[in-house]
């Protein structure tokens, strides 16, 4: 064969290839999923001191991820309920703080729509010689779909099911991640069984956790500790004015109420 034409189908068959793996830094502290591959994540959660108002909460995620760090026995999680009530937050502050106490752990998120990639990312984890916690923001089925049914399969165990270094962690703002509907349920011959296959998916997590609206007292000492963290004065009637206009109380308006006054100040955060 012509030398020249063995080139080209050489440098042909490399294109059609897919490219290898780029490597990423075995000890980053989180990592994110992304075109079928891993990647190092930036980084920066808030400090665990300025989360207010989920005292609960925050113990049962720093506890349940010591014991996994530790090695011994940890559940998965599921953290539900209001938008911006600090669930996602928690989950990575908890992470930079267990690494405060020197515990090698890592934070490895996966958008909802990669759930059907679980088991490769956990075949992957899975030869780490350190603990992962895989981060499930955001997730809701509109019904008992095949994707609620295969991750309630992983959480149960099995052949896809997570490793033992692994536990996983899901954000929700519905209490079940599946929703109701109400049509399907009046349709069915047994109702019941219709609520149950709701319920299971939300059953399979060792720890259900609670995020609810937070009320103005509260609201009202996020913004306090953000604003004493980072030496930003406030009026109390402007704060409470924030929160009206964006219809809201919460962890997340307080934090942009401080980047607001960080701004005003012409400062950064």
């Amino acid at each position: 064969m012509d030398h020249a034409l063995l080139e080209r189908l050489v440098l042909a068959l490399e294109r059609l290839s897919p490219p290898a793996p780029v490597p990423v830094d075995p000890a980053a502290p989180a990592y994110v999923w992304h075109n079928d591959a891993l990647h190092v994540a930036r980084f920066a959660p808030l400090p665990l001191a300025f989360l207010t108002g989920i005292d609960v909460q925050r113990d049962a995620v720093v506890e349940n991820g010591r014991r996994l760090a530790q090695g011994h026995a940890a559940h998965d999680i599921l953290l539900w309920g209001a938008r911006g009530g600090g669930k996602s937050a928690l989950v990575k502050s908890s992470i930079a703080a267990l690494r405060g106490e020197g515990l090698n752990i890592a934070l490895v998120e996966v958008g909802a729509s990669d759930l059907d990639k679980l088991p490769e990312v956990f075949s992957i984890l899975e030869s780490w010689d350190r603990p992962a916690i895989v981060f499930v923001d955001d997730l809701a089925f509109e019904g008992g779909t095949d994707a609620s049914r295969s991750l309630r399969s992983m959480l149960e165990g099995g052949a896809s099911g997570r490793p033992p270094n692994v536990r996983l962690y899901v954000t929700s703002n519905r209490r079940h991640i599946v929703a109701r509907d109400i049509a399907e349920q009046e349709s069915a011959i047994n109702v019941r069984d219709v609520v149950d296959d709701r319920l299971a998916l939300a059953d399979r997590f060792g720890l259900s956790l609670g995020f609810h609206v937070c009320d103005q007292e509260t609201y009202l000492a996020m913004v306090s500790r953000y604003a004493e963290a980072f030496d930003l004065p406030f009026d109390a009637a402007d704060a409470l004015t924030w929160s009206t206009q964006r219809g809201a109380r919460s962890g997340r308006v307080a934090w942009h109420y401080a980047v607001e006054l960080a701004g005003r100040a012409g400062r950064t955060l």
